[in-house]
């Protein structure tokens, strides 16, 4: 009988956090600058505080879940195990929306940018290239994957130090803190606006969870890592927007799109815009690394439990112990790079990660508090009050999500449920009274 190829346990606390940071990049706080200072009315800083206290509760449910189920699939898995396996299969097709379009982004982000680099290069000519080396590397190894993660995360967060020096170094003597975080005239209302908006710097912290088959000592490494992720990305989050709204409180920007590269201009000059396109370049190819690691992780996941063909998506390669054939289907699936739109590939994604973050708060309280009956005063607070807040905050950003976004991930989970229905008919052994073959009377026993 032929040995059947499993995960290695290979990774480390810290390449777990390399591959997450990757995942959610920091350099994310720029990329989304100009819209953020705009919908919160120039307070980044709450707003920021805001979503991290937002997040934080349903960075906490995935902390407990990935404890509790320590095998991969992340919330396919949590939903599955923890309430029923028709949940567990909805939020896993919602799921890769997030996960099959994070690198299809990477790789139409990388395109652009380096397109505006060099003009006389096509865009379409990057966007293949970089699917191509993404697929080659993550091909190769999960681990090689973290070495290189961890190298251009700290890249990145070399930059925002850079970039905070010049910031410590512009403060005058007349700044007045108080004055300056007051928010006066600013309402709540447009601070909360300015963190729902914020809160998607945050999207990358559940995507360890897909890992937890390759890594040491999983039941505490992935809520260790989930927690030091969140924690990092708010300092490297809060540090600038404090730093900057005490030096330019005040600040016009010509195109909110391109806010990012306009602060960083006029806070270091042109020497480090050009220093900001560098890294914002390895920040993406870091972003689209991770994130096919994760997906293609996914999909394994669901194929190993024939929720997906079990003989394409649920192999490893014997020698290199990856998802070949599922790295190979997600590079495909980037190409549509090529021809989709940014914007529409960021509804995908917010529709699916929100969909999911709401799914694993209800997973612990319907795994803890109702069927493990843990109730205390404390547990109760910790696996249905956090919970619940997690659920309702997360719930109300998905509402917020415009008419075509929801109707786009409503189309996907139609089309994931026709395929379930369509399977489960397929796959469902006959009846007596379906059978069609006659059946012979034993011996001796004809009339």
């Amino acid at each position: 009988m032929r040995e059947e190829t499993s995960f290695r346990k290979t990774l480390s606390l810290f390449q777990v956090v390399y591959l997450g940071l990757a995942w959610m990049t920091p350099m994310i706080y720029f990329s989304i600058y100009g819209i953020a200072y705009e919908t919160s009315g120039g307070m980044l800083s709450q707003a920021y505080l805001l979503a991290f206290i937002a997040i934080f509760f349903t960075a906490y449910s995935y902390g407990v879940m990935s404890k509790t189920f320590s095998a991969s699939g992340s919330a396919y898995t949590y939903a599955k195990k923890s309430i029923h396996p028709v949940l567990g299969y909805l939020v896993g097709w919602a799921l890769l929306l997030d996960y099959f379009f994070s690198p299809l982004i990477a790789c139409l982000t990388f395109g652009l940018y380096i397109h505006a680099q060099f003009p006389s290069v096509p865009a379409y000519v990057w966007i293949i290239l970089l699917n191509a080396v993404l697929a080659a590397v993550n091909i190769i190894g999960i681990k090689f994957s973290a070495n290189l993660s961890r190298l251009f995360v700290w890249v990145q967060i070399g930059f925002i130090a850079v970039f905070c020096g010049f910031l410590i170094n512009n403060i005058s003597g007349g700044v007045q803190p108080l004055e300056t975080f007051a928010a006066s005239g600013v309402p709540f209302s447009t601070i909360l606006s300015g963190a729902s908006i914020i809160c998607f710097s945050f999207l990358g912290f559940d995507s360890i969870t897909t890992m937890s088959e390759e890594t040491v000592n999983a039941g505490k490494t992935i809520p260790r890592a989930i927690m030091i992720i969140i924690f990092s990305a708010v300092i490297l989050y809060l540090t600038p927007s404090i730093l900057t709204q005490l030096v330019y409180p005040h600040v016009t920007f010509a195109n909110i799109d391109s806010a990012g590269l306009e602060i960083v201009r006029l806070v270091g000059g042109s020497a480090l815009a050009s220093l900001f396109t560098v890294v914002l370049i390895m920040a993406i190819f870091t972003q689209g690394l991770s994130s096919v690691t994760c997906v293609s992780r996914l999909l394994y996941v669901m194929g190993r439990e024939s929720i997906l063909p079990k003989r394409f998506f649920g192999s490893l390669h014997p020698r290199l112990n990856t998802p070949v054939f599922n790295i190979v289907l997600v590079s495909a699936v980037s190409l549509l790079a090529l021809v989709v739109n940014l914007d529409t590939a960021v509804k995908f994604v917010n529709f699916g990660a929100l969909s999911a973050f709401v799914v694993v708060n209800l997973c612990v309280i319907a795994q803890l508090y109702i069927k493990e009956k843990r109730r205390s005063f404390k547990q109760t607070w910790l696996y249905l009050i956090f919970p619940l807040t997690g659920a309702g905050f997360i719930g109300w950003l998905l509402s917020l999500l415009d008419k075509d976004a929801l109707l786009m991930g409503g189309v996907w989970l139609l089309i994931g449920i026709a395929y379930h229905v369509l399977k489960s008919r397929l796959n469902r052994p006959l009846s007596n009274s379906d059978s069609t073959i006659p059946v012979k009377p034993a011996s001796g026993m004809e009339s």
